[in-house]
């Protein structure tokens, strides 16, 4: 076979039995022994090359790994178990962690994260723990967020910045037994209401609890949010403040408006309709009155001309 004719199948079993080999290499520094690769804490600033193909649990943890890509981590189909804490990681895309679809355990705590895109976690189907605590630049997460993670049973919030969060976000949570909520700036107003809730009514064992409280409005600083439903509820259904008093007075006031300008109306169309029936009827009379006129004309034209044919007139 000549060389034009192109590779044949054995240069791609070659190719791929390369492939294998490099692929069952053990990064520099790092320790692997039965599927299990440890690089902890060993200084690394970008994910390790030459990580064994049938890596089932990966150790990175205290390191200083700013990004997780995902063509090198999506070779790891058999990968269940990933630690990523304490290290520099500043977000999550969508298209991170594609290709390990097994994966059960995933830490990100204590890193930069400052963004979660929206579908970050949708090819985890098999995720059962999830920790990204510690990571004060979150502030916000997505309602799809966790949309397929249906098998989540622990996931942990704490000191991420979070202020609110939307209760569509856990509909998906059907499995989800232990929630950490410490440690974020709650503000409790009535977008919360829907959350708190969900807290209420999900029975979810929050071993924080008396540590994830409000820091707004003044009137429940200090509560816990597991306890502020009703409170809540109160301030934002039955209870009415100043805003809502002038609110309600402004309405009263526009209604008020609008009923003298209706009632100016009708009064307005009632003269009109008044005045054109009494010109119908001033006209009616005015026909009927012309009509006698006539009829007395013709019986006395008619009485005069009988009076003409039936006696001599006199001279």
């Amino acid at each position: 076979m000549s060389l034009a004719s192109g590779p044949g199948p054995g240069w791609l079993l070659f190719s791929f039995g390369m492939g294998l080999v490099s692929g069952s290499k053990c990064p520099n520094d790092c320790q692997c022994q039965a599927q299990e690769v440890i690089c902890t804490g060993l200084q690394l600033t970008e994910y390790p090359s030459d990580i064994p193909l049938n890596t089932r649990r990966l150790y990175l943890n205290n390191n200083s790994i700013r990004f997780l890509p995902a063509m090198n981590l999506g070779l790891l189909s058999d990968l269940v178990y990933l630690d990523c804490r304490n290290n520099l990681i500043r977000e999550v895309m969508d298209y991170t962690f594609v290709g390990v679809f097994r994966l059960i355990y995933l830490d990100l705590s204590f890193n930069n994260l400052s963004l979660i895109s929206p579908h970050s976690f949708s090819v985890l189907s098999n995720l059962v723990q999830l920790n990204i605590s510690n990571n004060p630049h979150l502030l916000s997460l997505n309602k799809y967020t966790f949309a397929n993670t249906s098998s989540l049973r622990y996931l942990d919030l704490r000191n991420t910045g979070l202020q609110t969060l939307d209760p569509a976000a856990f509909q998906n949570l059907v499995t989800l037994q232990t929630l950490y909520l410490s440690g974020n700036p709650w503000k409790c107003n009535c977008s919360f209401l829907d959350f708190t809730i969900y807290l209420i009514v999900s029975h979810l064992n929050h071993p924080d609890e008396l540590n994830a409280t409000c820091v707004e409005p003044t009137e429940l600083v200090g509560w816990p949010i597991t306890q502020v439903g009703n409170p809540l509820r109160y301030m934002c259904i039955t209870h009415l403040d100043g805003q809502d008093y002038v609110f309600l007075l402004l309405i009263g006031f526009c209604i008020f408006s609008m009923g003298i300008v209706v009632a100016w109306l009708t009064g307005v169309c009632a003269v009109l309709y008044q005045n054109a029936c009494r010109r119908s009827s001033k006209d009616e009379d005015e026909d009927e009155h012309g009509q006698r006129v006539e009829a007395s004309r013709r019986i006395f034209r008619s009485t005069v001309d009988s009076g003409h044919d039936g006696f001599p007139q006199l001279i």
